[in-house]
């Protein structure tokens, strides 16, 4: 290292914060240097990077590889398998070039513009309907929780739907899902979890097989067929594509959803202008992923040879984690970065990765958002918080990953007499300017 800073205990056990409120610690350790040497909490040490010109970089350096497996193989390393496991490892998160080139090839048309748009009326019919269960079940004034009501079963419905998972099959699966990403007190996974993962691989491998027996017009079945046709993916392939899918395509959007209502209720002359004028949504959406962004830390990179990381060599083989949640709050990137601001001019930010891994769902979840945030808050907008906001709890997910509201307790009030718009904002004013 080359910077001479008293080092922060923080660093000595790297995930082991607060999770209900880790910012004011990013600013600190961000404030002593962009990048850091640390030891994760589970005893593995990382270097840290905090800054947000170092976090673009280092997303986008070749050099980084997401291959665990092979990364670390150079070094002589042995590595511990943990869960999800082995069946569900070899996704387009853990993979390089050019396997990775491949397999985000073949899930792309699921996730193309034409294919999102057409999604959008049963998006609507999706929202309408949870909307008004919410409202049957907990009035004007009976608190109810919007994440399990409303935030988590929108985009898990819409992934389902997408990827041809049943009906009747989601409950159990999404229960599953649940306790697999819930966060763990200790280095060993609970026995829960590894049950977990193991009916998710069974019950993948035999939809696998239900769609190979009865193709349908669903992304999985689209799976079957290229594997069938040409051998362009082998069955944990398939299987971790899958796996990956339902987790990138509802855990994060139901966090931002849960993540940008609190900012907006906490920040009530905002929310109130976003009333007023639903074009402002877009906007509202990318600053909510600003600030509170639903993935805190990339997944790991490990480097492939020494790489120079702002003034920090980092050496070969090390394992590296970037905070998007600290490098989207860099003063030296954002004017008075730590407020929230629906108007913010200087906008773009890293909640959603950069460089070839950038999320491959950015069109969906965007436009999930700005249909959920624009319905709820039209809808509803005398909606407050139904506990002090220091009771609020980020439970959800590891909280270095992934970090999400466990529950969401509000009070609606009265619904508005005029309604939802009947329009969605235009897609066209949310651009990506990452």
């Amino acid at each position: 290292m080359t910077t001479t800073h008293t080092r922060h205990p923080a660093l000595d056990a790297w995930g082991d914060f607060d999770r209900d409120n880790p910012f004011p610690l990013f600013a600190q350790v961000r404030s002593a240097a962009p990048v850091h040497q640390v030891r994760l909490a589970d005893g593995h040490p990382a270097w840290l990077v905090v800054g947000h010109e170092q976090a673009k970089a280092a997303l986008n350096d070749p050099r980084l590889s997401k291959d665990m497996h092979a990364a670390l193989a150079r070094s002589g390393e042995v590595v511990a398998e943990g869960l999800p496991g082995p069946a569900l490892a070899r996704h387009m998160l853990s993979v390089d070039p050019p396997d990775h080139t491949r397999l985000r090839r073949l899930a792309m048309p699921a996730f193309n513009r034409r294919r999102i748009d057409a999604l959008e009326p049963r998006i609507r019919s999706i929202v309408d309907a949870l909307l008004a269960d919410l409202e049957a079940h907990g009035g004007a004034d009976r608190p109810i929780d919007l994440v399990a009501g409303y935030a988590f079963p929108l985009p898990f419905t819409v992934i389902s739907e997408l990827l041809g998972i049943p009906e009747p099959d989601r409950a159990d699966l999404g229960s599953w899902f649940g306790i697999l990403l819930a966060p763990s007190n200790g280095p060993q996974p609970p026995a829960e979890a590894v049950e977990a993962s193991r009916s998710i691989v069974d019950y993948l491998t035999a939809l696998l097989g239900r769609k190979r027996a009865e193709p349908g017009e669903d992304m999985v079945t689209d799976l079957v067929a290229a594997a069938d046709r040409d051998n362009a993916l082998s069955q944990q392939e398939m299987l971790s594509t899958i796996f990956q899918l339902v987790v990138a395509g509802h855990d994060t959007t139901t966090s931002l959803i849960g993540n940008g209502t609190v900012a907006l209720l906490r920040h009530p002359d905002q929310r109130d202008a976003l009333v007023a004028d639903p074009g402002l949504v877009p906007r509202a959406v990318e600053e909510c992923m600003r600030w509170d962004a639903p993935v805190p830390h990339s997944t790991f990179r490990y480097t492939t040879e020494e790489v120079r990381i702002g003034d920090v060599v980092i050496p070969a083989f090390a394992q590296v984690i970037v905070s998007l949640a600290a490098a989207n709050r860099d003063p030296a990137r954002y004017r008075d970065a730590e407020s929230f601001d629906i108007h913010r001019s200087d906008g773009g930010h890293l909640a959603l990765g950069h460089g070839i891994h950038h999320c491959l769902g950015a069109p969906l979840a965007r436009l999930e958002a700005r249909i959920a945030l624009t319905a709820l808050h039209t809808r509803f907008p005398a909606m407050r918080l139904a506990v002090d906001p220091s009771a609020l709890r980020w439970g959800h997910g590891d909280g270095l990953v992934l970090r999400g509201l466990s529950e969401l307790p509000v009070v609606l009030g009265s619904p508005s007499s005029a309604g939802p718009p009947t329009e969605c904002p235009p897609n066209s004013s949310a651009t990506d300017t990452r």
